[in-house]
């Protein structure tokens, strides 16, 4: 077996413990191609080449005993948030980083399940912003269109799924950032319930919006990769109880009340729904009552959940700007920020912490109506590369909210949410839809996302690998 970019995570690990092929062979051809499309991608901001040649030799060695872990051997990456042994944890800030002394939990769990980390993923200053660019490292480009963001912040994690460099990958969403990334590379996206998969060593991220997810081209994968990352450290605040995601991918969700949300939840600044996009995720409305399941518009009680984020969001960036080796060189966005975490530090953050619970019940009791939220994942396709780099404050938050303003309640609630391919727009640009549960639904969100996926085979449609393999091609539309 040699490299196929379209071998997943469910038939690469199968293909290493049936014999088909070794770990060396897959991590050497993995590296190659990591190697290929840096001019044109720029995915990684590390890649561990000797430290992951020398795991793949073990993971062979303990193939060849008969072992068998859920990916051992298998190649994945994990973004430039989490901590990875040896290597260092810039978060997409500028300067030269001490290298960590032990691995975060989720890469432990990953290591313990015998995945092969192979590289650390691109990712805007603290995971701010929806889109993967900055002094530290340049643009990551899009593989769908390298004159496009692959959006942020896990904008490297998704540029290599999607451009066929590993299989799957682990990234992070704060407002998101796992989920709009994959929205606009054409992936499946795993935001899961708070605590799923352990922050540490954090016990919280970002005042606890911010939660690790997976990243991948099928439910299956994702869903495998979210099983073998998931757990808690001792010390962990959130501990939902277990769930089997993979085992939910082949179950019949039944048949569901759909509520189709159109429209954003209330912001101060102003957001649209761009008519191509909303086309698309009325096409997904229509395709999922097709299936039997009952959708009708309806929008949940969000309210004025807005004034809950904001506090929390840059709370935790002040405290990210505080534990900055190199302050001066970050982003005077990042900055400003901060400063206003420190305002909003006490009384401000204290109540916003406990209106989670309001809202909890509140738009919970929208499920006793509803068992699945359907909403656009973004407002728009992805922006053009240095859309958003240059601008101030204010014209950033406006830039956002206008593109991405409807995956962040679910951040401030905790609860799971899934990006499903919508399919193209103008320019053959992806765009995403949302399945968005209550507490601890991954199981009923991935069954009904894998019957999408059955219908559509969104896997099936591929970036031209001329654009991701051409260094060339960086600047132009394909």
């Amino acid at each position: 077996m040699t490299y196929d970019r379209s071998a997943g995570l469910v038939e690469t690990a199968r293909a290493l413990a049936d014999g088909q092929v070794t770990s060396l062979a897959l991590v050497e051809q993995t590296l190659a191609r990591i190697t290929a499309t840096q001019g044109s991608l720029n995915a990684f901001r590390i890649v561990r080449t000797e430290a992951a040649l020398a795991e793949s030799v073990a993971a062979d060695a303990q193939l060849a005993t008969g072992a068998r872990k859920p990916l051992l051997g298998v190649p994945v990456a994990v973004k430039d948030d989490m901590d990875v042994a040896g290597e260092p944890t810039a978060f997409g800030c500028e300067g030269e980083f001490p290298a960590v002394g032990r691995d975060g939990e989720a890469v432990r769990r990953l290591r313990a399940a015998g995945a092969v980390i192979v590289g650390k993923t691109n990712t805007c200053e603290f995971g701010q912003w929806p889109f993967t660019e900055g002094p530290a490292f340049g643009a990551t480009r899009n593989p769908w269109s390298p004159a496009h963001t692959p959006g942020g912040s896990s904008g490297g994690s998704a540029a290599a799924v999607a451009a066929g460099l590993v299989p799957a990958a682990l990234g992070s969403d704060g407002a998101g950032s796992v989920r709009i990334p994959a929205s606009w590379t054409h992936l499946v996206g795993i935001k899961p319930q708070r605590g799923r998969i352990s922050t540490w060593p954090r016990g919280e991220s970002f005042q606890g919006i911010t939660v690790n997810g997976t990243l991948a081209r099928t439910v299956a994968d994702a869903a495998l990769l979210l099983d073998a990352a998931s757990g808690n450290h001792d010390l962990d605040p959130h501990r939902p109880p277990a769930v089997e995601a993979a085992a939910a991918v082949g179950r019949d969700p039944g048949r569901l009340r759909i509520a189709l949300a159109l429209k954003p939840p209330f912001t101060a600044l102003p957001a649209r729904l761009r008519p191509e996009v909303r086309a698309r995720v009325v096409e997904l409305a229509e395709k999922l009552s097709d299936l039997g399941h009952t959708v009708e518009e309806a929008d949940p009680p969000y309210g004025q959940i807005g004034l809950t984020f904001i506090p929390r969001a840059t709370a935790g960036i002040a405290e990210r700007v505080r534990e900055a080796p190199f302050p001066a060189l970050l982003d005077r966005r990042t900055r400003d920020a901060a400063r206003l975490g420190g305002l909003l530090g006490g009384v401000p953050l204290r109540a916003a912490r406990r209106a989670e619970a309001v809202l909890h019940r509140r738009i919970g009791g929208f499920f006793a109506s509803y068992d699945v939220v359907l909403a656009p994942t973004t407002a728009a396709p992805p922006p053009r590369i240095g859309a958003m780099l240059e601008l101030g404050g204010l014209a950033t938050d406006r830039a956002m909210i206008a593109a991405c303003p409807y995956a962040w309640p679910w951040n401030v609630l905790g609860w799971p949410g899934v990006n499903v391919p919508a399919g193209f727009v103008e320019g053959g640009l992806p765009v995403g839809a949302q399945l968005l549960g209550p507490a601890n639904s991954e199981p009923l969100l991935l069954s009904l996302a894998a019957q999408l996926e059955a219908e559509l085979r969104w896997y099936e449609s591929w970036p031209p690998e001329r654009v991701t393999l051409n260094s060339s091609a960086a600047g132009a539309h394909p």
